[in-house]
């Protein structure tokens, strides 16, 4: 589970040729990650999914930092 997006497998089916259904998982492509965060004074690893390392590029640690603090996340 992706910490910053809450990304989780999905669920569906493959579907063959001739149109059989069998139960499959989507998996978000989720990776560790270690940032230094200059407000904690500390490196913090998270387990992140590749929008969350889009989202973190974006917005800046920090900022993500602090929204999950406030969601009450242990870092």
């Amino acid at each position: 589970m992706c910490q910053v997006t809450g990304a989780v497998p999905g669920f569906g089916h493959n579907i063959s040729h001739s149109h059989r259904r069998t139960k499959r998982r989507f998996d978000p492509n989720i990776q560790k990650k270690t940032y230094f965060v200059p407000s904690l004074g500390r490196k913090v690893t998270l387990t992140l999914s590749v929008k969350g390392i889009k989202l973190i590029d974006a917005r800046g640690i920090e900022a993500v930092v602090a929204d999950l603090q406030k969601r009450g996340v242990k870092l």
